[in-house]
């Protein structure tokens, strides 16, 4: 796992929180919280921390997070705008994710990871999203599609419809756009 997403953890923790609860979910895991943007962690140590925050917060490991994924958009807005700033939706802003964005944090955090998303139109309105990753982040997915439409004003309807977390292959979820629900 790449520190930026360290980084962007420790600041959603901090800003929303306070320097304490992040220091108290280093040391519930064991972690110096040393992490560089371009360095690359064990995924183990994200894993700890989203468990220990769970604990801490009193939340689920799903809602913590999809709740990091949607507060770390306008973070990641303010270090990469011209990723947001080329798409005028978050219909779009995902169908970039494969030919724009992933290959960019390839550059720049050579090693990166990335997941694997499919997307497809759904007939009866919405997009697919398949997702695939031996990190099994798809809550992180959904945080972050909500950050997105949150950032582009409209609202999006989540929904898990296979997850590898229930044994499925894949992930798929159907997610309708308000613009979708205007028609």
């Amino acid at each position: 796992m790449k520190g930026i997403i360290f980084n962007l953890l420790e600041e959603v923790i901090v800003s929303h929180y306070d320097e304490d609860t992040w220091e108290r979910l280093l040391l519930a895991t064991g972690l110096d919280g040393a992490y560089t943007s371009l360095g690359s962690y064990p995924d183990r140590d994200l894993d700890g921390l989203v468990s220990s925050a769970a604990l801490t917060l009193g939340l689920t490991p799903f809602e913590v997070l999809r709740w990091f994924g949607q507060q770390a958009i306008p973070r990641l807005y303010s270090r990469y705008p011209g990723f947001f700033a080329s798409q005028p939706s978050t219909r779009s802003f995902l169908l970039s994710v494969n030919s724009i964005i992933h290959p960019e944090v390839r550059k720049v955090y050579p090693g990166a990871q990335v997941p694997t998303f499919e997307f497809s139109d759904d007939p009866g309105g919405g997009l697919l999203m398949g997702y695939r990753s031996p990190r099994r982040l798809c809550a992180l997915a959904q945080g972050f599609t909500e950050g997105a439409a949150t950032h582009y004003g409209e609202t999006v309807q989540f929904e898990h419809r296979e997850c590898m977390h229930k044994g499925d292959e894949r992930c798929l979820c159907h997610i309708l756009f308000s613009s979708d629900r205007s028609h």
